[in-house]
């Protein structure tokens, strides 16, 4: 079964009223958080986002409707879901018990971090990679992650084909200690050729909190500071 969106392209401008119900929901749920964080790149940027807090069958469930509606709402065709370990896999779950739900069923697999010795050994989970492959997480920094599920997924003669985030943070990555001038979604979607979708962005935050105002003004002034110092061109 393909997956196929009804637009070719989901809307990307920071009022998409998805995105906005989805970082509405996500500060909420608590997993949007302000104040000082130390980040992968050694940045203290003012907020952070932990898909961890996503700790129960209701936030999860509601996660993976923002999955999915972003995923139709993209265009992007796949033939299956792969979650690379740890985070990645109740996402990959998740999503596919929602597509299902929506009529779309999809296989998915995931990896282990440790291949096992007994049973049907290996580090592979799931349904057999093949074909066009979407993987999910929550947000990309370095990109680490997803450079391995695409090591994956070409090793097992599938195709890497798409990648599924919940945020992208618009941010400068960092090489050999160096700020360069893409973020790691960009280097995933102009230099790997994959198809990207994500739910929210960090326009869509700096909406909202300017939107909301009271004590979210304060928020959105730090944020937009980091931007400006951070943030890449799209």
């Amino acid at each position: 079964m393909l997956v196929e969106g009804v637009r070719a392209d989901r809307v990307a401008a920071s009022d998409d009223p998805l995105a906005q119900d989805f970082v509405k929901f996500c500060v909420e749920a608590g997993v949007l958080r302000f104040g000082e964080f130390k980040t992968k790149a050694g940045r203290m940027s003012p907020y952070f986002f932990n898909a961890g807090l996503f700790d129960d069958g209701a936030k999860l469930g509601r996660l993976a409707e923002f999955y999915a509606l972003a995923l139709i709402g993209s265009g992007i065709g796949f033939d299956m879901i792969f979650g690379p370990a740890y985070k990645g896999i109740p996402l990959a779950a998740a999503v596919a018990v929602e597509l299902a739900r929506r009529g779309r069923n999809v296989p998915f697999a995931y990896n282990r971090k440790e291949a096992k010795d007994h049973g049907e050994g290996g580090t592979l989970v799931g349904a057999p990679l093949a074909g066009r492959v979407l993987i999910v997480d929550d947000v990309m920094s370095a990109g680490t992650a997803a450079r391995e599920s695409i090591a994956i997924i070409q090793a097992a003669g599938a195709t890497p084909h798409g990648i599924a985030l919940a945020l992208d943070r618009q941010e400068k990555a960092t090489e050999n200690g160096q700020d360069v001038q893409h973020s790691a979604v960009q280097y995933m979607r102009d230099r790997l050729g994959l198809q990207v979708c994500t739910i929210a962005r960090l326009a869509d935050l700096l909406l909202y909190l300017d939107v909301t105002g009271g004590e979210s003004a304060a928020h959105h002034a730090r944020v937009l500071a980091y931007r400006q110092r951070y943030g890449v061109n799209d």
